[in-house]
């Protein structure tokens, strides 16, 4: 539109200027302007060099690093001294041997061969169709603890505690012999035991029955009251019958 001639162009606009935003000056430029115009310290940061900078002077000739060798000398062993002599050629003569012996060894070995035990076969196993071997021992297959020397023997913790029971028996029908001398315990016999027992069981059938009696639905808070209170005395009746039938002597304090 600027390029055509409209009529439109002739009137004078006005020029629109931009105002630059405000340039971002840091609050830290006055103190690095300062610390930049200090006396420069050398090695501030990295502290003092440890070794002195080379020499010019000592610069890398051709052929210096090549190492230079020692002089060749024979070699020598350390223990010549102690070392034994060196085995005989097929030249030398065969040294005079202080024993001889007639024994014919071929026939002696043939004797031990034929007289001695066959050693038994070592037990294998095949894992594979191809017939793949492997010792059965090392396997975990066979039971190797049956070889141990203690192999059926009690365990000595268990002595131990075979020996603590025994003990704490004997004290405690010491103690019960004591009180029913003095008379402060009394013996429930086997009759009264049994009795015991059948009326904690009918106890428990006739609140079961009544357990069983109630409404399946629980909506009010008198029928969850009464399912509690079932519940906590079948519980306990069920306590009460199994601490009877757990021990066969009971005793009662007078």
């Amino acid at each position: 539109m600027l390029n055509k001639e409209y009529i439109t162009n002739l009137i004078p606009q006005e020029k629109v200027t931009q105002l630059k935003t405000t340039r971002y000056i840091s609050m830290h430029r006055p103190r690095v302007t300062e610390e930049e115009q200090l006396p420069k310290r050398p090695a501030k940061t990295m502290g003092p060099a440890k070794l002195p900078p080379p020499c010019t002077k000592h610069f890398l000739k051709k052929g210096s690093k090549i190492p230079v060798l020692p002089e060749k000398k024979p070699f020598k062993y350390g223990d010549e001294e102690t070392r034994r002599p060196p085995v005989p050629s097929k030249n030398d003569p065969a040294p005079l041997m202080g024993i001889r012996s007639n024994k014919n060894f071929v026939t002696e070995n043939a004797l031990e061969n034929v007289t001695a035990i066959p050693k038994k076969p070592n037990k294998i196993y095949c894992d594979t169709r191809n017939g793949e071997k492997h010792l059965l021992e090392p396997s975990g297959l066979e039971p190797n603890y049956i070889k141990k020397q203690n192999y059926g023997d009690v365990p000595s913790y268990l002595k131990k505690r075979e020996a603590e029971i025994r003990e704490a028996q004997m004290k405690y029908d010491a103690y019960i012999s004591e009180h029913m001398k003095q008379g402060a315990m009394k013996h429930l016999s086997d009759e009264e035991r049994d009795n015991i027992l059948d009326g904690l069981k009918k106890n428990w059938e006739a609140v079961h029955h009544d357990y069983q009696g109630m409404s399946v639905v629980t909506d009010t808070i008198m029928k969850k009251k009464v399912k509690e209170r079932l519940e906590m005395m079948m519980k306990q009746l069920e306590r009460d019958i199994e601490l009877i039938e757990k021990h066969k002597t009971i005793y009662i304090a007078n």
